[in-house]
């Protein structure tokens, strides 16, 4: 069931250094291409990165909160137009986890590294110089980065106990 899915997954920061293979990359994409988009023009692009001094490069994209994906097999960098839809954050960040949640279902752990209005330096943000690396042009957009592998270590999902109920309401939000 879907919902067992979702109580099991957990952000993986550490990674076993084993290659994902070929079939499962292919699912992972066309997991995320099946993302919804307005009216059928999707926003969002990916790239995939799997060298490994690219990788690294990208691990040093924050002063902190990216170092962990020095580790991992790949790294998915989720770009997006924002000329394309006003939306794009929403649709980008859709696309975003059903990547997780196939990489998931596939055995693999992933984490997502925020990039949209974090810098990477006092002189450029942290969109900046990932967009430096993978060659992005003005027009597009890096709102995160994701990084997958195999993972080195074990996580157990959350309890039903620790969901913050307190933050559903029913019918009104109850503020008069």
């Amino acid at each position: 069931m879907f919902i067992d899915l979702l109580r099991s997954r957990r952000s993986i920061r550490a990674f076993s250094g084993r290659p994902v293979e070929q079939e499962k990359l292919d699912l992972l994409i066309e997991a995320t291409l099946r993302a919804p988009a307005q009216q059928g023009k999707p926003p969002w692009e990916f790239v995939v990165v799997r060298d490994r001094e690219t990788i690294t490069q990208l691990s040093l994209a924050k002063a902190s909160g990216s170092a962990f994906l020095k580790e991992a097999a790949l790294v998915v960098v989720v770009c997006a137009h924002p000329q394309v839809s006003d939306v794009w954050v929403e649709y980008a960040s859709i696309a975003t986890l059903l990547l997780h949640l196939e990489a998931h279902d596939l055995g693999l752990g992933s984490c997502w590294v925020q990039v949209r209005l974090r810098e990477h330096d006092k002189q450029r943000s942290a969109e900046q110089y990932i967009a430096e690396i993978i060659g992005l042009d003005r027009a597009t957009a890096v709102e995160a980065m994701v990084a997958i592998g195999y993972p080195a270590e074990t996580k157990a999902g959350r309890p039903t106990s620790s969901l913050p109920y307190d933050k559903v309401r029913f019918e009104t939000h109850g503020r008069g």
